[in-house]
Formats: structure tokens, sequence, C-alpha cells
């Protein structure tokens, strides 16, 4: 008996301590998970600044003749050049510039002369309240739609959204934008301003009608990429067992959808949800264009017409952190939903 007790006390001595020591582990590798990530993300950002320097730098056309026009001479062009640091090696150009990029500088304009960083903060900011407040309508209306695809499942509303879903997603948002303008904007109803100007200074929400065209359209196509992650989710949560054991048990609808389905359904779509806010942002650029928008994808379109190249490069890394940190984002929340 003495044995027995023995035994059974070492037992429930060592069962504890598992616990805290998954835990432990779950933490390291999650920690090194990061690590590991952001290492990646160190490298594959250093990679981009080099192709962005060298596609940049392959442009056609000569800045001095750009700034100084088709009057200049040989001897303002070279002078310019040297002002600009143009005539130095490619290598040193490239060492100069990633130097001053990872301080904070990302040099001058070359059209209008003025540091990149000012130009580019309230385009930043506009292009930031443009892609928040689609995020903010993508996200529940893609859990509304998807919830509602996978309880009709097979039925008109299902079969009307997933053909609907397939026409948007096979349609480029160039042609969606202005199929939006023409019918709101300028032929049908006339009822939107077809161009999203928001004046110097002012914040884009206090403007609403300039914004409404634009933000229909990112959420349009934010809605049918996420929402179907989302029905294929809750239609997987819905034929597990304990969902239909719940129905066995006589749970009610609602209580099985909201209280068992939602949580089990919504842990696949939270990486999806990162992943389309990288997309936004990148599809922000054809967007800003069309509506002319004051973001930094119009500011990108002026900025390779007007052969800027600080420009050009600070947006392009820019966009291209912004969309890796969200796509990491979207790793490091996936792995975190498969290890639960």
């Amino acid at each position: 008996m003495a044995t027995e007790m023995t035994t059974k006390q070492a037992i429930d001595a060592v069962e504890p301590v598992k616990a805290p020591s998954r835990r432990r582990n779950r933490r390291a590798t999650i920690a090194w998970l990061i690590v590991q990530r952001g290492l990646m993300g160190v490298v594959t950002l250093w990679c981009i600044s080099v192709i962005v320097f060298v596609a940049t730098q392959a442009m056609p056309g000569d800045v001095a003749h750009i700034i100084l026009g088709a009057g200049a001479t040989a001897d303002q062009i070279a002078q310019l050049n040297k002002n600009m640091g143009l005539d130095e090696p490619l290598l040193t150009q490239y060492w100069d510039w990633l130097g001053n990029v990872l301080t904070g500088n990302m040099g001058n304009s070359l059209v209008s002369g003025q540091p990149v960083s000012e130009l580019l903060s309230e385009r930043i900011f506009n292009s930031a309240t443009l892609t928040v407040i689609a995020m903010l309508l993508i996200l529940p209306l893609s859990l509304l739609v998807g919830l509602l695809a996978a309880v009709f499942r097979d039925k008109l509303f299902d079969r009307s959204y997933l053909g609907t879903s397939l026409v948007v997603t096979a349609t480029p948002d160039f042609v969606l934008g202005s199929l939006v303008i023409a019918v709101f904007g300028t032929v049908v109803f006339k009822v939107l301003p077809p161009v999203s100007l928001i004046p110097p200074g002012d914040a884009p929400w206090q403007h609403p009608k300039q914004l409404i065209m634009p933000l229909a359209v990112m959420t349009l196509v934010g809605v049918t990429y996420l929402s179907r992650l989302v029905r294929v989710s809750f239609i997987d949560v819905l034929e597990s067992e304990y969902v239909q054991l719940a129905t066995i048990k006589g749970l009610s609808t609602r209580r099985i959808l909201f209280r068992h389905a939602l949580p089990n359904a919504l842990a696949p779509s939270i990486p999806a949800a990162s992943i389309m806010a990288a997309y936004t942002i990148a599809g922000s650029v054809v967007i800003e264009y069309l509506f002319g928008y004051p973001g930094i994808g119009s500011a990108l379109v002026d900025a390779v017409a007007g052969h800027d190249l600080p420009m050009v490069q600070a947006i392009i890394m820019l966009m291209a952190a912004a969309f890796f940190c969200f796509n990491q984002l979207a790793d490091v929340l996936g792995t975190l939903n498969k290890s639960r």
C-alpha cells in the first residue's frame, strides 16, 4: 500500500509540470519562428532593394534631359548629373542610396527638389486611411457572406454568390473601377464624383463622397476573395462530428453557429485576412490611379512618368515592406493556429 501511494504521489508530482513544460516549448517555438521570419525579412528586403535599384536605373530616358528639357547643353547635363551623384559607378550609387534608406533618408525628389519623406507623408496617410477603412468593411462583410453561403449551401443564395464571386475575381480591378465610374460617376446615375480628389491638408474622411467609389471596388474585390475562404471553413466545421452531435442534442441553430462553429471557422480565416490586407495595399496602385486618389499608388505612377528615381525607389520599398510584413504575419498566425 505504501508503495502504491508513493507511486501515485510521484505521478501527481510529475504531471503538473508537463503543461508548463509544453507551454515553454510552444513559446520557444513561436519565438524561434519569429526570429526566423525576421531574418528572412531582412534578406528578402535587401534582395528587393537590389532589384528596385537596378530596375529604376534601367528605366528608359535620362533624368538630366527630363529635368533640364530638350534645350539643355552637354555641360549643363554633365553638371546636373554630378550634382545628383548620377555620374558615380552604379555600385557606389547603390550603397549610398541604401545607407541613406537605412537611416531614414529617402533622398530628394529629382523633379521638385524636396525631400521624398515630406512629399510622401500625406500620401502615406491617405493610402493608409483608404486601406484601413476598406479592411474594416471587408472583414465583417466576408464573415457574413461566407456564413450565409455555408448555411445555405447549394441553394439559390450560395449559387448566386459563387457565380458572382467568380465573375468579380476574373475581372481586373481597372475594369471594375471603370464600370463603377461609368455607372455612378458619368453616364447613368451621376451621383458620385468620378475623381476622388482630396484637397491638400484635408483628412480623407472629410470628403466621404470621394471615398465611396474606390472603397466600393476594393471592398468588392476583397469580400469575393475572403468570403470564399470563410465559406469553406464554415462548411468544414458544420460537417464536423461535434457540430452534428450538438444538432442531435437539440441545440438551437443560432447557438451551434455562434457558440461552436464560429470560433473554429474563424481560426483558419485570420491568416487569410492578413494576406488580404497585403493584397489590398498592392492593389491600391491601380485603384488610386484610376480614381485620381492622392495616395502613394498615384504618386508611384506620376514618379515613373517623370523619371523621379528617388520617389519610385522609396514608394516601392515602402509597399514591399508593408506587403512582406502582412505576409509574415499571416504565416505566423497560420503556424499558431496549427499548433493549437
